[in-house]
């Protein structure tokens, strides 16, 4: 065990490099993962049957077969129908559409938690279905879904490794063939160990002050009056330093 080691490969560029294609690929992801979810979310409160149908293909597909699976049947298949993909592409492709079918059964539960009652409220006060949407439902839906949505995201940057077996030189993959280069398995892949840590512990850190921000006591909780005894306590120390 060589702690340089560690700090030689914490700071390398190889190292430094992977860490950030992990990132991209998770943000990414996420980003049209959330979208797909949305859309999949909105197309199941509607009441066309049929496309109701596709939604429910789409989620029993991507739920129910594993994500290594998607990842390598994207990259391998797709090429035997004259749809050839970057490796880059192919991961991010696969991992959008399997977060997809995850957040769209989150913000789903999220949508069907807002009372039907509210809704009801704002049509008779004269908004139309989109205002309802935009200002009752999804504010509420929001502060629901935020938890098990953190907790997806923080997956997804953990699932993102998966794509080293269609060889995308990311993080874990770069310490593989570091480590396979110099038999000091320890070394590298405490390093990329420390960079999941910290990627993941960003995200949490954003989860937090999200949820944080969207909490609707805590402008209440600030005004609140301090307790009887804190207040009682402040006066007698008052009393005595003068």
């Amino acid at each position: 065990m060589s702690l340089e080691l560690v700090f030689e490969y914490l700071f390398s560029r190889t190292f430094f490099d992977g860490a950030v294609l992990t990132l991209l690929i998770t943000i990414t992801s996420l980003f049209f993962g959330v979208l797909a979810g949305l859309v999949v979310a909105l197309l199941q409160e509607t009441k066309i049957r049929s496309l109701q149908v596709v939604t429910l293909v789409y989620l029993w597909l991507f739920r129910g077969t594993p994500v290594l699976f998607q990842i390598i049947f994207i990259y391998n298949v797709l090429p035997t129908f004259g749809i050839r993909l970057s490796a880059f592409l192919s991961a991010v492709i696969a991992l959008s559409l399997n977060e997809g079918a995850y957040m769209a059964e989150i913000l789903r539960s999220g949508l069907q938690a807002v009372k039907t009652g509210q809704r009801t409220a704002g049509l008779a006060l004269g908004m139309t279905k989109a205002k309802v949407m935009r200002y009752i439902v999804i504010p509420q839906a929001a502060r629901i879904v935020l938890p098990p949505m953190g907790n997806q995201m923080i997956g997804m940057l953990k699932t993102s490794a998966l794509v080293s077996v269609i060889a995308v030189e990311e993080l874990l993959l770069v310490a593989n063939q570091t480590a396979s280069a110099s038999f000091r398995y320890f070394e590298a892949l405490t390093a990329a160990g420390i960079y999941y840590l910290a990627l993941t512990t960003i995200f949490m850190a954003g989860q937090f002050l999200l949820e944080r921000s969207l909490d609707p006591k805590r402008g209440r909780r600030k005004a609140a009056p301090a307790p009887l005894i804190e207040r009682l306590t402040h006066m007698t120390e008052t009393a005595e330093t003068r």
